[in-house]
């Protein structure tokens, strides 16, 4: 009997060490967690009643070969983007193949409507100042949930910045198609998710986070995951 009471003490002894340092490591990743939550629940608010609905009449109503093409044609400009970030991690292979895509799928593509490039062995790659910055060594900070824009890190928060002037349809001369293409651009990434959002479980809050940052960790080095975020959620 003194035996399995000395057993249980040990036990909950060792859950209180692990939950002590699973409660730590939480902290550490996520300080501000009241503050994001907040802007959680605003997005989250925004998306059920304004993107979410739009978002499924555009699915509705275009065809998917329609789809498939908007979903290129921006993909297409983004790769510009990567082309840049490549470069500023002096990635020179990964910047040609880039800029090989570009024009592949720019000429031969019909403006990027087409992705030819895949095909012919020039994959897609998603290189952004967040993940360079992150290249040479700077940390992620605090995971942090901007207003619109969704999830984020210190880092990467800053690094929308040069991203931003990096697009290329903020150069439209044409106001109008300016904020039309802006406004397609973000109903063609939620779409782009929808599927993607039926693996979420628990609490959508923690699962969230915890996705993006083991996916940033997993972009920033290339496939090699040094830091796993575990949670109850996840």
């Amino acid at each position: 009997m003194v035996s399995v009471v000395v057993f249980r003490k040990v036990i909950f002894c060792l859950w209180v060490v692990l939950l002590s340092q699973s409660v730590a490591a939480q902290a550490e990743v996520d300080p501000w967690e009241g503050f994001n939550r907040s802007m959680f629940a605003f997005n989250e608010t925004l998306d059920k009643y304004l993107l979410l609905p739009l978002t499924k009449g555009y699915r509705a109503v275009t065809p998917d070969v329609v789809e498939k093409g908007v979903h290129n044609f921006f993909g297409n400009l983004g790769d510009f983007n990567s082309l840049f970030n490549n470069l500023f991690q002096l990635k020179l292979a990964g910047a040609a193949q880039d800029g090989a895509r570009l024009a592949a799928n720019t000429v031969l593509g019909l403006g990027g409507i087409l992705d030819v490039a895949t095909p012919l062995g020039l994959p897609k790659q998603d290189e952004d100042f967040g993940q360079a910055l992150g290249y040479w060594g700077v940390k992620s900070g605090p995971y942090l949930v901007l207003p619109f824009f969704g999830p984020s890190t210190l880092r990467d928060g800053i690094g929308r910045i040069p991203d931003a002037y990096i697009n290329s349809v903020i150069y439209f001369d044409d106001e109008g198609l300016r904020y039309f293409l802006l406004g397609l651009r973000t109903i063609d990434q939620r779409s782009q998710i929808m599927e993607a959002e039926r693996l979420i479980s628990g609490d959508r809050y923690t699962f969230i986070r915890d996705a993006y940052l083991q996916r940033r960790e997993f972009l920033v080095n290339d496939g090699k995951v040094e830091r796993i975020y575990e949670d109850d959620g996840f």
